[in-house]
């Protein structure tokens, strides 16, 4: 079994623990599956709207897509998220993407 499928068996045997289901993201992402990511990021802050790290990923992930204007949204809704839980490590980094984005 391949490390992705291991991973996605995690998140079957537990949908709703994010930090498995974040690992399937960036395992997604290192493959180089943005939409795949994407979705997996969807249903990561649907089901926990303060992982303020999936923000960034989603951006990253539409970025790799040209689709600078769903990664700017990412990145916004990261910077308010990581602003109202108080992290500034988060906000610092989202708030750099939004900036070389324009």
């Amino acid at each position: 079994m391949s490390r992705l499928e291991a991973v996605k068996t995690m998140v079957e045997q537990a949908p709703g623990d994010s930090r498995v289901r974040f690992m399937l993201c960036m395992e997604y992402l290192g493959a180089e599956r943005w939409e795949d990511a994407l979705a997996e990021l969807d249903e990561l802050v649907k089901r926990d709207p303060d992982y303020v790290t999936a923000y960034y990923q989603g951006g990253r992930a539409n970025e790799q897509l040209d689709r600078e204007d769903e990664a700017r949204a990412w990145y916004q809704r990261g910077v308010e998220t990581a602003k109202r839980i108080g992290d500034g490590h988060a906000l610092s980094e989202l708030q750099a993407a939004l900036d070389i984005l324009g």
